[in-house]
Formats: structure tokens, C-alpha cells, sequence
């Protein structure tokens, strides 16, 4: 099987979470659960908050929703088919045409301008993403910074220039992950104002992983994670 098998089947969430636990070796013998038969949907246009103390499994779910880590038992659906058995490649194909991802560190790359950064997941990719790039740009305000590089952005730009990097394969779900956590609250504010647009407009999912309660204001729904099992939804 390879990604492109992994068809939408109709009315399928994008991403969803089955009975997932995730547990890991802790040495000397024992294990530490990071996540407990978590169940998990985000559909098309929805954005949620995932919410939590440090170490209750915020980043393990989103590893696992983002097909970087496997879960001990359960299943991951992407577009209502089973991830399970994909080999490496055929994971990062799946990743490349369904999932995009927005850091709280921006992870741009420091020599290139702008629109290098956004076409850059297009890269072994055949055709030339360059208009796809600066189109992207301009929707997230920034068509007057399409040569700039990244020190010559401010971080907000930043993010907004990675919001656009993750959309330019034209993903089902965003993952973000603190996408607030290194900016000001006036430039959060334009950040997640852009959010909502691009999935309201574009009917893309976003999980947000933050401990920011400003995030939770921009959210259809916030699931509360604790000790590795949903606490709240």
C-alpha cells in the first residue's frame, strides 16, 4: 500500500484517534503511560484546544496524530483508513499530503527568503510551487515580505510565514503545536484570528496543543488531557 491508497472515505473525520494508549520504557523494568485509550476526532473546519499540565501527554498525542510516533495499542485513522503497517516512506507521503505542521519555533531556515520556506515540503515534489508559495503568502498578509528572509521578520511574521508553509500541500489538518507560545498577546491574537479564517474558509482541521487560554477562545471545543487520559471535552 502506499499513501496515495489512503483515499477519503465519505464522510470520515481527516484524523481520529481510537482506544489509543501510548506507554514507554522507563528503564530498570518499568514503563511510564503517556497517553490511556484516548478516543480523539477533529473534524473538517473544526479547530480544538488541547490542553494540560507539563508531562500529562499533550506532545505524545500530538506525535501520534501526526504519524511521528506509533501508539502501543489502538488505532490511527487518517481519512477513515488505518495507518497501521505504513512503512517509513508511505508515512512521510501521508504526512506530506494530509497533515501540515506549525511550531512554536517557527523552524525556518535562516538562508532562505520567504517564499523558499513555504515551498520547501514541495521540493521532491514534481512542478514549480513558487506561485502556490507567494498566493499563500499574500493570504496571510505577508505579500510585502516574500524575499525577505527570516531575520528580517518579526515573529509573528515567522509564524505566519510557517502557517503558510504547512498549507502549501493543501492539508486536511493543521497540527500546531504552542503556536502562540513564543509571541505577545496582540500578535497571538492575529495569529489565531488567522487560524480561524484558514478553517473556516479553507475547511481544514487544526489541534492546537497549548498552554495558552487565549488559544481556547479561538476553539470549537478544548480536550483537557491529565495524566495521559481525557479528563474534559
Amino acid at each position: 500500500m502506499t499513501a496515495t491508497d489512503l483515499h477519503p472515505v465519505e464522510l470520515a473525520p481527516p484524523l481520529q484517534l481510537s482506544d489509543v494508549t501510548k506507554r514507554y520504557d522507563s528503564g530498570a523494568g518499568g514503563e511510564v503511560v503517556a497517553l490511556s485509550h484516548v478516543d480523539f476526532t477533529v473534524a473538517r473546519g473544526e479547530v480544538v484546544a488541547v490542553v494540560g499540565p507539563s508531562g500529562s501527554g499533550k506532545s505524545t498525542m500530538l506525535n501520534v496524530l501526526g504519524l511521528l510516533d506509533d501508539p502501543t495499542s489502538g488505532r490511527v485513522e487518517l481519512r477513515g483508513q488505518s495507518t497501521t503497517g505504513l512503512t517509513e516512506v508511505q508515512r512521510t507521503d501521508a504526512r506530506r499530503e494530509s497533515l501540515g505542521f506549525v511550531f512554536q519555533d517557527f523552524h525556518l531556515l535562516p538562508t532562505l527568503t520567504a517564499v523558499e520556506n513555504v515551498r520547501l515540503p514541495t521540493a521532491f515534489l514534481p512542478g514549480d510551487a513558487t506561485g502556490r508559495a507567494r498566493d499563500l503568502l499574500e493570504r496571510v498578509g505577508l505579500g510585502d515580505r516574500l524575499d525577505h528572509t527570516p531575520d528580517e521578520l518579526s515573529g509573528g511574521q515567522k509564524q505566519r510565514v510557517a502557517i503558510a508553509r504547512a498549507l502549501i500541500n493543501e492539508p486536511d489538518v493543521l497540527l500546531a503545536d504552542e503556536p502562540t507560545g513564543n509571541l505577545d498577546r496582540e500578535t497571538g491574537t492575529a495569529i489565531l484570528e488567522e487560524i480561524r479564517r484558514i478553517a473556516d474558509e479553507s475547511a481544514v482541521g487544526v489541534v492546537a496543543v497549548t498552554h495558552d487560554d487565549l488559544v481556547t477562545e479561538y476553539a470549537d471545543r478544548t480536550v483537557e488531557l491529565v495524566d495521559g487520559v481525557i479528563q474534559r471535552e
